[in-house]
């Protein structure tokens, strides 16, 4: 039996600063952490005093890989509430959006940081010597959906044409039409990633942890921009009631809030939406959900990251089925945005970006001033569920060489393609008098 010591100060491949710590004696472990250094950023409070214009302008740079889940939660929020209502064609587009954004952030996780892993190098610089051709198609889709996105949002991060009420631009048929064989021509692209991806599948732990898994669910599509919260453990709960179910609570060794709901923690992400959406996927997202091995209910959080891959199918499929619709029924470029009053109210509205569901809630005065907000970010969401996975995990593992466990843990933080900088919103004050 040995001692076991481990700081990984900071971890690599993730957004923001985290730590793993790991102290076991006599090969039984002691302490096991996943603690979150991060600066808190305080967004809920600068979001105070701005106008309903500026809301969505404002947290959209909470994050900048899931900037345009903010955009679109906080509109819908605003939209909430001053009663504004939403023709179908702004609905489609914004699906569209939505979907632009999961290609952008699963490629670059999958592809940038995830290949990397199942490769056995450090990053993915030494991958463009051994394996450049897989390299260049990764950067090739990441490309497609860096496109899709300037092209539907107005940019690639940031999106500058979603205002309340709908769109201060849109695309024109031609270019829908071009973008619509774009992704057509991408689709063998993909297969031939997921294909690379599979042939190292086996290289992933078969770790499992049963937990609750929480994430939008609609009878109507794999839900990503609109629906109710739904649990694996059964249950849905209208968005505004989304403070019973995520019930923040503090820790002493993290700058960032940790959930919990019916069980000790819950996990948000891909492969939540994936295993209480996954009767709605498309034909080709359920092909290749098969060809892995994945169903629905997967306990093993390392199968996050082939979730994501699965939903880039689902992607490109439904997204060229929203051209088609809108194609067929024709754009309508003189009616791109609501006409609505501004009024006082308060609006709560939810969004499942890359890394799980997002919530925002605003109340605004009768000037349309924000007076109070709040967000919930899904990696928040997800670090209790880590920290639980970290303890279930690292005995499993206590007996392999140090560096190895090392490897493992820092593998199941990034399985979980955390975005830390944008869930740190806790600060403990001590006042000296």
């Amino acid at each position: 039996m040995k001692d076991v010591n481990i700081l990984v100060e900071h971890l690599t491949r993730v957004e923001g600063h985290g730590n793993i710590v790991l102290n076991a004696k006599d090969g039984k472990v002691e302490k096991v952490q996943w603690q979150v250094s991060e600066a808190p950023r305080f967004f809920e409070s600068f979001a105070r005093g701005r106008t309903h214009y500026e809301m969505a302008h404002v947290t959209c740079r909470i994050c900048g890989i899931c900037s345009i889940g903010h955009t679109e939660a906080s509109l819908k929020a605003t939209e909430t509430a001053m009663g504004i209502e939403l023709s179908e064609q702004t609905q489609t587009l914004r699906r569209m959006i939505k979907s632009a954004e999961n290609l952008q952030s699963h490629v670059l996780h999958v592809g940038y940081l995830i290949a990397p892993d199942l490769f056995g190098v450090g990053s993915v610089f030494p991958l463009i010597g051994t394996h450049p051709q897989i390299v260049l198609k990764i950067v090739a889709l990441h490309r497609l959906a860096n496109e899709m996105s300037d092209l539907l949002a107005g940019r690639t991060i940031h999106p500058t044409n979603m205002v309340p009420g709908g769109f201060t631009s849109i695309p024109s048929e031609k270019q829908l039409k071009q973008l619509r064989q774009k992704l057509l021509d991408a689709v063998p692209v993909f297969n031939e990633v997921a294909e690379i991806v599979l042939a190292n599948a086996h290289k992933l732990p078969k770790f499992t942890r049963e937990t609750e898994f929480i994430a939008l669910t609609s009878d109507k599509e794999y839900a990503i921009y609109d629906g109710v919260i739904g649990s694996t453990d059964g249950g849905t709960w209208p968005v505004d009631q989304y403070l019973k179910v995520t019930n923040e609570f503090v820790v002493p060794y993290s700058t960032a809030k940790f959930t919990k709901h019916n069980r000790e923690s819950y996990m948000v992400g891909a492969l939540a939406r994936f295993n209480l959406n996954y009767d709605k996927l498309s034909p080709l997202a359920k092909q290749w959900a098969g060809k892995f091995g994945l169903s629905s209910v997967c306990h093993n959080p390392f199968m996050n990251s082939v979730a994501q891959l699965i939903e880039c199918f689902n992607d490109v499929e439904t997204t060229i089925a929203w051209i088609d619709q809108l194609l067929e029924k024709g754009l309508d470029a003189k009616n791109m945005c609501a006409k609505y009053d501004v009024k006082a109210g308060r609006g709560i509205a939810a969004v499942d970006v890359p890394r799980g569901i997002l919530f925002h809630d605003y109340t605004y005065n009768d000037k349309g001033i924000c007076t109070k907000a709040n967000c919930i970010i899904p990696t928040n969401q997800n670090h209790n569920n880590i920290n639980q996975d970290f303890k279930a995990f690292a005995p499993t593992i206590i007996d392999k060489p140090e560096k190895e466990i090392e490897l493992l843990l820092e593998m199941l933080v990034r399985a979980y393609d955390p975005c830390i900088s944008c869930s740190c919103h806790y600060l403990d004050v001590q006042w000296k008098r």
